[in-house]
């Protein structure tokens, strides 16, 4: 009962019922990454491109796509990297999603979000109040 609840109302978890059904009706399944998301492409949009659609796994955040599947979901490339050899360069860092909102996010020394307190401010810097 609960999953069919969250199929139903909520667009961020996985994909709602409508969008299941578009995919078991015209979807073809293209491949899926190592984070888990599952690529799909169907038939011509109105731009004479193919429709091309993601299943994230969990929550939805356009982030989590690996760079060689943003390639193939966007047109820049007809072949998805499950079909072709694709090699990240040496210089490349692995891949992860925007840590934005999340406790791996980065919090400088002195912000509220990091606790401690901030630097003392040295000679540069005078801070304004009304009247000056």
């Amino acid at each position: 009962m609960k999953k069919l609840l969250l199929q139903t109302f909520t667009w961020w978890n996985n994909s709602t019922m409508g969008t299941s059904f578009a995919l078991w009706r015209f979807g073809k399944r293209v491949g899926e990454d190592e984070l888990g998301n599952v690529y799909y492409e169907a038939g011509m949009s109105s731009y004479g491109l193919p429709k091309r659609w993601v299943v994230y796994k969990g929550y939805a955040e356009a982030s989590a796509i690996p760079p060689g599947w943003h390639g193939w979901m966007h047109h820049r490339t007809n072949v998805p990297p499950t079909q072709e050899n694709y090699v990240p360069k040496e210089w490349q860092k692995p891949h992860r999603a925007n840590p934005t909102g999340s406790p791996q996010a980065y919090r400088p020394p002195g912000s509220i979000s990091a606790g401690g307190e901030r630097p003392r401010v040295t000679g540069d810097y005078d801070a304004w109040t009304p009247g000056n």
